[in-house]
């Protein structure tokens, strides 16, 4: 049995084939300081647990202080949540949309509150990752069961969360629009195919998380995902349907190669995350004949401060010390590609699309609705209770 979930869910079938009358859309986010004097309260907020002493975060809040101690987060996901709501309305679907975040105002716990005291208690949860891994799926299904257990909901209000959706059609094609911008660029201004590297980026996470990202080896849907478990094989995936999509596209382009690096990686030195870095490799590039990079930000829904500061500032730098010739390309943001996806990911749970007739771009997907027992499993932090999931 599935502990918080619908009727629906609550057997485990990874993928739900039945409707479920949801009556509000649950949109979780991460959430970010809005001024100078929330920056340390936030990452307080973020590293809790960890005893981390605020001399150390502030070594982190000077990426927010530069950009006024506002991060750009909380204004994308109320951009978001309008899109949202624009294009229900469209569609005809009467759903609300409730935000909330993790570790910045407006709070999960509030959002759902509010649901309830609405009369809204079948929540369908959309969190704002796309991939597979603790801090992106599992951590927000922590939350929710976190939440409906301290405001004494459990029982009252249940939470199911759409799929990871990194392979739907609707997240894939803002960076194939992207990269194809970039590449076709580079090529008219007479750059050869061989001099440009595609660097697809995206956020690190300590090797162990990764290993443990997607569902267990043994399972049924574990699919041999190799080094960097889940998290990297989903997006080397996506990589390579965005460059098979470029290269059908922009003549010369089947000759570009590309690279999945990483970025933003925090914790002791001790600690094994994956790598490559993208400013390592940046580096390296001019000396394999690179004259002109791409930095696509493959792991990121919208522009927040790892997007702002680690490949606008720092990776931009590391590309102009190296000679590059560079242009970072956009996130989905709310393309409205991007907003119909997310929307037809609701319409699945709504309407019990069969699993056969769910859109995905990649072998991997259509991802399960219902995560599977220890599926993302964060060992250093012990066992606890999460919605949307088989135990434990």
């Amino acid at each position: 049995m599935v502990p918080f979930a619908s009727s629906a869910a609550a057997s485990g079938s990874p993928h739900v084939e039945q409707p479920v009358a949801y009556d509000a859309l649950l949109l979780a986010g991460f959430g970010g300081p809005e001024g100078q004097d929330d920056v340390i309260p936030f990452l307080r907020n973020v590293t809790r647990g960890r005893g981390i002493p605020d001399e150390r975060l502030e070594e982190v809040a000077h990426h927010y202080r530069h950009f006024g101690g506002v991060s750009p987060i909380n204004a994308q996901n109320r951009a978001l949540k309008a899109a949202l709501e624009a294009e229900l309305a469209r569609r005809g679907i009467d759903l609300p949309v409730y935000w909330g975040n993790r570790n910045w105002a407006p709070y999960l716990e509030e959002a759902v509150q509010d649901a309830a005291a609405a009369g809204r208690t079948k929540l369908l949860a959309l969190a704002t990752s796309a991939y597979s891994s603790f801090s992106s799926c599992r951590q927000y299904r922590e939350d929710f069961a976190r939440v409906l257990g301290e405001t004494d909901l459990s029982g009252t209000v249940t939470i199911d969360k759409v799929r990871q959706f990194f392979d739907h059609p609707g997240f894939v094609q803002p960076f194939v629009d992207g990269v194809r911008d970039a590449v076709s660029t580079f090529l008219a201004e007479g750059i050869a195919p061989g001099a440009v590297r595609v660097l697809f980026s995206t956020h690190s996470i300590p090797t162990a998380d990764a290993e443990r990202s997607g569902p267990r080896e043994g399972d049924d849907l574990h699919r041999g995902f190799g080094e960097g478990g889940a998290y990297a094989a989903q997006h080397r995936a996506v990589a390579e349907v965005v460059m098979a999509a470029v290269a059908a596209e922009v003549p010369g382009a089947q000759d570009v190669g590309w690279d999945l690096v990483y970025q933003s990686r925090s914790g002791p030195p001790s600690q094994p995350w994956l790598e490559p870095d993208v400013n390592d490799v940046i580096a390296q590039l001019p000396a394999a004949g690179v004259e002109a990079v791409p930095i696509v930000p493959l792991g990121f829904m919208s522009d927040h401060m790892e997007v702002l500061w680690d490949l606008d500032t720092e990776a931009m730098d590391a590309a102009a010390e190296a000679g590059l010739r560079a242009v970072r390309t956009p996130t989905p943001g709310i393309d409205p590609a991007f907003v119909a996806g997310l929307v037809d990911l609701v319409e699945e749970r709504l309407h019990g699309t069969p699993a056969a007739e769910r859109p995905h771009a990649t072998e991997l997907g259509p991802w399960f609705d219902v995560c599977r027992p220890a599926c993302c499993e964060n060992v250093r932090a012990g066992f606890k209770p999460a919605a949307a999931g088989v135990a434990p």
